[in-house]
């Protein structure tokens, strides 16, 4: 019998070897390809190219990516080594710029490498490599504490739709939007989940249904444009989404068609929640009007999954991967300190306070 998929890990550190192991993200449903990247290009394209993705995910790669830049330096000069690490993150930060985790995650494994100059080269890379683990674990945490405070808010046998994957292959485990479907279906909670298919790129058709699925949770495939009419029919208690960035004022960068998702529940009295992990809430960021958007290669609308383009040549295209949604759409923020109300720029400037002397 074949593994779930499930059981494989979306991120995995091969150490000794200089490997670090990925679920190629590409290519599911269909086959269950690992990916051994060993160079910081290799990385930095697993990055772009979506081979990996979702928030917390890309940024334990990039935690990861930074302790193998930092092993591969051969020198006992800790000025050149931290000269020689700079461009190696700026590289890999470069990768995607709306994803928080990827720079949260950067700024963190460099702060230690710049904390550890009396240990010497080798203890920091040791210190880096013990950095990048705890980022995992603590990813691992989060969601299940995230998951916890999420269903607090539900009833067994509710219908709940969300968007996009912020499952687990968006994460080390149980994802962040989905946690609460997991730990729910441990327990006997019998959802049944509505799942977006999310165009252009169908994560939540390709990798959102396939793992709720394999887990064994009733779970119901609609295109993105069916959603309002599932919430009128009154098979949706609530929305569950993930965000890869939230703004100081709550404004959530999430994956494009989140929006309408919001405003469709507001109509039809739904209420939308955003579960996100406080290492997504981005203080620096006042509004989601201050949140670059990435814009994505126009093929992945015209040609990506057609055997013959499905466009007029030369039609312009415009492929934003990120939609904002606005504050006021969003009923509750869940994070792993718990469930943010608002108001958002109270709210979430307290929750940031409480983890910050939880992290001393």
């Amino acid at each position: 019998m074949g593994q779930n998929i499930l059981d494989y890990e979306t991120v995995a550190l091969q150490d000794e070897a200089s490997v670090l192991v990925i679920v190629d993200q590409t290519r599911l449903p269909n086959e269950t390809r690992l990916l051994r990247l060993t160079t910081q290009k290799e990385i930095w394209q697993a990055i772009y190219l979506l081979q990996v993705r979702g928030a917390p995910a890309i940024g334990v790669t990039a935690a990861y990516g930074f302790y193998l830049a930092a092993k591969e330096i051969n020198t006992e000069d800790y000025q050149e080594f931290l000269a020689r690490l700079q461009p190696a993150k700026e590289y890999l930060n470069s990768a995607r710029p709306t994803a928080v985790n990827l720079s949260w995650a950067l700024n963190r494994m460099h702060r230690v490498a710049r904390c550890s100059e009396a240990l010497g080269v080798a203890a920091a890379k040791q210190c880096l490599l013990r950095e990048a683990r705890a980022i995992q674990a603590e990813d691992i945490e989060t969601c299940r504490r995230i998951g916890e405070y999420g269903l607090s808010l539900l009833k067994p046998g509710y219908g709940l739709l969300t968007h996009c994957n912020a499952g687990q292959l968006a994460t080390s485990k149980y994802g962040t939007a989905t946690a609460s479907m997991y730990l729910g279906q441990q327990r006997g909670y019998h959802f049944h989940v509505y799942c977006d298919e999310t165009r252009p790129l169908l994560q939540g058709a390709r990798l959102t249904a396939f793992e709720l699925s394999e887990a064994g949770i009733d779970v119901t495939l609609i295109c993105d444009n069916m959603a309002a009419s599932v919430m009128k029919n009154g098979w949706v208690n609530a929305v569950f989404t993930g965000c890869d960035r939230v703004a100081a004022n709550g404004d959530a960068a999430n994956k494009i068609g989140t929006l309408p998702l919001a405003i469709a529940a507001r109509r039809f009295g739904v209420p939308f929640y955003i579960c996100a992990p406080t290492s997504t809430v981005d203080m620096e960021t006042g509004s989601g009007e201050a949140i670059h958007i990435e814009q994505r290669p126009p093929e992945e609308v015209t040609d990506m999954w057609y055997r013959e383009r499905m466009a007029p040549e030369h039609v312009k295209v415009y492929n934003p991967a990120f939609d904002v949604t606005d504050a006021d759409l969003i009923t509750a923020i869940i994070t792993e300190y718990g469930i943010v109300y608002p108001p958002y720029t109270q709210s979430l400037a307290a929750i940031m306070k409480q983890k910050a002397a939880q992290d001393k």
